[in-house]
């Protein structure tokens, strides 16, 4: 039922996450991760939104289940990037187990682009299905 905070759970080099110092190129590191994937996914999403609006606000009425499947969209992709964020702060650090033993294990990010990639996939099926009714 209570867990410990993560930052008490997760190391980096023996220490906690709390604690820890980093370096002048673990920092630089860290943040060229969180720029490139953080920030791409965020931007995408804001991207989203913003063309979701144009599609409501220039359009007529016809558009507006576009627009709204750019909008939900935009709110997936954000999902996602929260769901990339939690994954890379599991990446970076290694995590001990019960009986103290500390186990550092790589994990891509893999997941986050299946699920990206599938959203994507399904939003585009969406878009042609829309398209499609708007010329019956």
């Amino acid at each position: 039922m209570f867990e410990p905070h993560p930052e008490d759970r997760l190391h980096l080099r023996l220490h906690r996450a709390r604690s820890v110092v980093l370096t002048a190129q673990e920092l630089v590191e860290i943040r060229a991760a969180q720029r490139t994937f953080e920030g791409a996914y965020m931007r995408t999403a804001l991207t989203q939104f913003s063309f979701s609006l144009v599609i409501l606000k220039i359009f007529t009425s016809e558009f507006y289940a576009i627009g709204a499947l750019f909008a939900v969209y935009g709110v997936t992709v954000l999902m996602c990037a929260i769901y990339r964020r939690y994954e890379g702060n599991r990446q970076f650090f290694s995590t001990s187990s019960g009986d103290g033993e500390i186990s550092t294990k790589f994990r891509t990010s893999g997941n986050s682009v299946i699920v990206l990639t599938t959203l994507s996939l399904a939003a585009y099926i969406g878009l042609l299905v829309l398209t499609w009714r708007l010329d019956a």
